[in-house]
């Protein structure tokens, strides 16, 4: 096994060698390269790389250039996930058959892809790859819409947002579906490792990354990507949307072991109201009106509802 990357600082964090340049088309406040960057620079190790048909794909290779300064490939909206885990695949055999031209090299396998290519599209390959066993990360960038192609919703898309498939309007206040519980879904694959992350909270994610590094077989990471664009906030308030999320325990931090050992990993000092998260979005403003303001109070009983069955389970230890 490699030897895990020490982090001492913020600062000596930010000034590791990028292997995902700055120079790329992603919308300015965008929460994609900051989560990129903070899993790429969590380890030393080579790495073999793998992106879906999204924001992130499109925007980072635009032919012929490219943001990525390691092996990478993309092949369709839906599979990334089996393109990476095909090298990881002939990596095995490979090294199997002794025919690996430097064998003392142990390169990780990462897939990137967005809750569009992750919970919808994707899902059966996904799926697939944790079935067989791949030993591999497939990392979630999820900004709860398909933001690439125009803003539809997904099935991570929260009850009550606006998206242009299910806009809020005189008869409708928007999406009418809960959340898609990928955590639970990917957990119950028995993966070794699965974890929520959010990109403010970046020694939690790095801890989380080297633990999916550390692993053997397929990790899940869940990482909230907060999207200037189809959330309605201003770009320089990328990290403050994102400490909303967390704080308000609408997107907790927690990990799954083995697909039954809860952690919470982050504990708010101070737990604030759900609709301070809603209202700084514009996606939620139809929320705060007479006629779906109930739906505000909804929203808060069932965020309650969730950290409270977290917390059981983690004490549970099931």
């Amino acid at each position: 096994m490699s030897e895990i990357k020490k982090i001492k600082n913020l600062k000596e964090f930010s000034t590791s060698a990028d292997r995902f340049e700055g120079a790329n088309l992603l919308c300015p406040g965008c929460a994609h390269s900051i989560i990129v960057r903070e899993v790429l620079n969590a380890t030393n190790d080579d790495l073999i790389l793998a992106a879906s048909t999204g924001c992130l794909e499109v925007c980072t290779a635009v032919y012929p250039y490219t943001s990525w300064d390691a092996s990478w490939i993309h092949i369709g909206f839906e599979n990334g996930s089996s393109a990476v885990a095909g090298a990881e695949a002939m990596y095995k055999a490979l090294k199997t058959k002794g025919r690996l031209k430097q064998p003392d090299r142990t390169p990780k396998f990462v897939a990137f892809g967005g809750d569009g290519a992750t919970y919808d599209i994707g899902f059966q390959w996904i799926s697939g790859c944790f079935e067989r066993g791949h030993n591999m990360m497939y990392v979630c960038l999820d900004n709860e819409v398909y933001a690439n192609t125009g803003g539809q919703r997904s099935s991570s898309t929260p009850i009550g947002a606006s998206a242009t498939t299910t806009p809020a309007g005189r008869i409708s206040y928007g999406e009418k579906r809960n959340k898609k519980d990928m955590m639970a879904i990917m957990a119950a694959h028995g993966a070794p490792y699965v974890a929520q992350v959010a990109p403010n909270k970046w020694k939690d994610m790095v801890a989380k990354i080297q633990k999916g590094f550390a692993a053997e077989g397929p990790v899940f990471i869940n990482a909230m990507s907060a999207c200037t664009t189809e959330w309605k906030f201003a770009p320089e308030d990328t990290i403050s949307i994102s400490d909303l999320a967390t704080d308000s325990l609408v997107f907790p931090l927690y990990e799954i072991i083995d697909g039954t050992q809860l952690n919470i990993t982050y504990r708010p000092k101070n737990i604030i109201p759900v609709r301070d998260y809603l209202g700084a979005q514009g996606r939620f403003k139809h929320l705060f009106t007479k006629q779906n303001e109930y739906l505000i109070d909804e929203w808060q009983a069932r965020v309650d509802a969730k950290w409270d069955y977290l917390q059981r389970r983690e004490e549970a230890s099931v």
